[in-house]
């Protein structure tokens, strides 16, 4: 598996094959039908507009429990991108949002937002909660150190959406310049 977690480290025995399956190394978003360039609170809503196609992209037994979910702690409010639940982990995912490279400092605040969760949100029930960031790049090898001391498990993956049209349907629609000729014949031009 080419994931990037530690949950060898910190998922119970028993469900650590089901969390690495639950977390890919890399996620297609392109049915965000959004551009290259973007802020993260525009993919966060973007998601949200598309959350079915979302959580058909992460994969089976999540569910959605909020997004800007607020957390307390210490009179402080913070806010997770987006908490989902896995109903086979039995476990709350949160997620943070990042539109650039995986920084080292993100797993500290993945970890102080599950130590919360598990603290305060959590049920007894309930398995430890797992922390996922989601990043448009990332660089393996400090992505292993800053997760390799973290006692929460986290996985860190990617995100891609493409700007150009697959190969397979360029055939299919006319070339810009043919296109732009369309559009002045219609206006008139």
């Amino acid at each position: 598996m080419l994931n990037q977690t530690n949950f060898d480290q910190n998922v119970p025995e028993k469900y650590r094959l089901q969390a690495k399956l639950s977390v890919k190394d890399d996620y297609n978003f392109d049915f965000l039908e959004m551009g290259l360039e973007h802020s993260e609170a525009e993919l966060e809503t973007a998601i949200i507009r598309n959350i079915r196609a979302f959580l058909s992209e992460m994969g089976d037994d999540f569910a959605f429990m909020g997004n800007q979910y607020h957390i307390s702690t210490g009179n402080k409010d913070f806010y997770i991108d987006l908490l989902l639940f896995h109903r086979r982990l039995k476990s709350l995912i949160a997620i943070e949002l990042k539109i650039g490279e995986f920084e080292p400092e993100y797993a500290g605040k993945m970890q102080f937002y599950l130590t919360v969760l598990d603290e305060t949100k959590k049920l007894e029930d309930e398995n430890p909660s797992i922390g996922i960031i989601v990043c448009k790049s990332k660089n393996r090898t400090i992505v292993e150190y800053a997760l390799k001391s973290s006692d929460k498990p986290i996985g860190v993956a990617t995100y891609n959406m493409y700007d150009k049209l697959p190969a397979e349907l360029k055939n299919l629609l006319p070339e810009p310049d043919e296109i732009a000729e369309r559009l002045t014949i219609l206006d008139g031009n």
